[in-house]
């Protein structure tokens, strides 16, 4: 027999008794072992904490200084979660985002708590960065959420290339998430507390691309009134992104690849040469060995480039990340936009068994529109756009089908797998998950229906009505009365 998977380490910092306790059956549930301290000041008799994960710590006074001295204090100080009680932190966002990797409220659910532990498990230090502009770093791995084996490997490809220098070229279709590929590249790795500077090379006029490269000095073309610094200046000692290289002039190529041959370059207009320390991050949508043949991509170039390629999957290749994306998306509009919406089981079959030609892009716009809609209403097939809606069916499920016969959705399978017998996705499945995830929408639902009545909702489900106390305890499911 195979020796036992050691649970990963999560330590709670929570004065609150009953909300450690829900926690630690919450951590126990997704196989991670817990300790629980009554307060901050007892941190100091663990000594070494690299055994953890991640620290789960309570809102408390002087918090964001305190976690600042912690992790100066211990150099493998493990990433930081905020736990938020029913009154606000008297904390700023910005502090929140600097000092910790995420923060909690106290309708946890499994869902944000797992993708927090997931980010701790990959980040394995809190740092957030800011660039030269002072623009905040997105979460880590933004947009790259999911459990499909597609996904999972680009992450891990990330967490191997950002600590060196290789040159990356990032491929796949409009919208996958390149960009934010390259970002977090650049804020794990060594050059993280320096500029990161993108750049599109397809939305720039070809005889204006080489001034934004490179600068420029005064009088060296019609209008150039002053001199002025390019990207690459502007990247020094950090990571300069080309996106859409593919688009990039054949000239312009030439020049490029002087400057990663030679380390350096000079501004239009003069002939004095400029060192430059970056790093190159590159990407494009389109096939570069088939430009290459045509003879519009140099093939040198795309030798100098494709030192480490990172191939983002297409939406409709990892179906099974959907329900994760959206809940993402709706957890960010939430914060941003102060607005909300719930899919139904329905809605959200629907949206996997979409095509999505416009990838991570098209669903981050249509979450987007929806709760502008339907702002904190609840999103059925008929609310979706036609496009969107399952063949033949185009009205709400209530039209269509009764609510008994609707199946549940079953994160990471597919719609088009839906029948009456659900079928095993071609990647395979976390069945404890999944499982988990069915038990607690269907849960939700029964006490929708029964307007937030446990008994009656515990009748629905055939389940004695101590069991589904105990169950929304364990998911820290509220009452619908109870939800503010």
């Amino acid at each position: 027999m195979s020796a036992k998977k050691e649970a990963k380490k999560v330590l709670i910092v929570d004065a609150d008794a009953d909300n450690s306790l829900r926690l630690t059956h919450q951590l126990e549930f997704i196989d991670h072992e817990s300790k629980v301290l009554s307060s901050h000041e007892l941190l100091d008799s663990l000594g070494d904490l690299a055994d953890y994960q991640a620290i789960l710590i309570a809102n408390f006074h002087g918090i964001v200084d305190w976690a600042k001295k912690l992790t100066a204090k211990h150099e493998d100080c493990p990433p930081m979660v905020l736990m938020l009680g029913n009154q606000p932190a008297d904390i700023s966002q910005p502090e929140i985002e600097e000092t910790f990797i995420g923060c909690l409220k106290s309708d946890v659910r499994y869902g944000l708590l797992s993708d927090l532990l997931h980010r701790a498990d990959v980040r394995g230090t809190a740092t957030t960065v800011v660039n030269k502009e002072g623009t905040q770093n997105p979460e880590l791995f933004r947009s790259l959420v999911g459990n499909s084996r597609a996904i999972v490997r680009v992450r891990k490809m990330i967490d191997q290339v950002a600590p060196t220098e290789a040159t990356v070229l990032i491929l796949g279709e409009s919208g996958t998430g390149k960009e934010v590929v390259a970002r977090n590249i650049h804020y794990y790795s060594n050059r993280r507390n320096k500029p990161f500077v993108p750049i599109n090379c397809g939305a720039i006029p070809s005889e204006l691309l080489e001034s934004e490269l490179f600068g420029h000095e005064k009088g060296s073309f019609t209008g150039a009134i002053g001199a002025r610094e390019g990207r690459f200046e502007l990247a020094e000692g950090g990571t300069i992104f080309l996106d859409e290289i593919g688009d990039m002039p054949l000239t312009m190529q030439v020049k490029l690849l002087r400057v990663i041959q030679e380390r350096s370059f000079e501004r239009v207009g003069s002939n004095k040469s400029i060192k430059s320390d970056v790093r190159l991050v590159a990407a494009t949508h389109r096939n570069l060995e088939e430009l290459i043949e045509k003879g519009t991509f140099r093939e040198d170039l795309y030798y100098r480039l494709n030192v480490f390629p990172v191939e983002m999957p297409p939406l409709n290749s990892r179906a099974e990340d959907l329900p994760l994306l959206v809940n993402e998306l709706i957890t960010r509009l939430e914060h941003e936009k102060k607005s909300s919406v719930r899919l139904t089981p329905a809605a959200m079959m629907a949206l996997c068994n979409y095509d999505w030609p416009g990838n991570v892009r098209e669903l981050a716009n249509l979450m987007e529109r929806l709760t502008i809609l339907h702002p904190y209403g609840v999103v059925d097939v008929g609310d979706l756009p036609p496009k969107m809606a399952p063949h033949g069916r185009g009205q709400s499920t209530d039209d269509s089908a009764s609510e008994e016969t609707a199946l549940p959705l079953v994160q990471g399978m597919p719609a088009a797998q839906y029948n009456n017998k659900p079928r095993l996705p071609r990647d395979g499945l976390d069945l404890k998950q999944h499982l988990t995830e069915i038990e607690i929408s269907l849960i939700e639902q029964a006490l929708d229906e029964c307007s937030g009545v446990v008994a009656h909702a515990a009748n629905r489900l055939k389940i004695r009505r101590t069991t589904l106390v105990e169950k929304m305890r364990k998911y820290n499911i509220q009452r619908p009365e109870e939800v503010s």
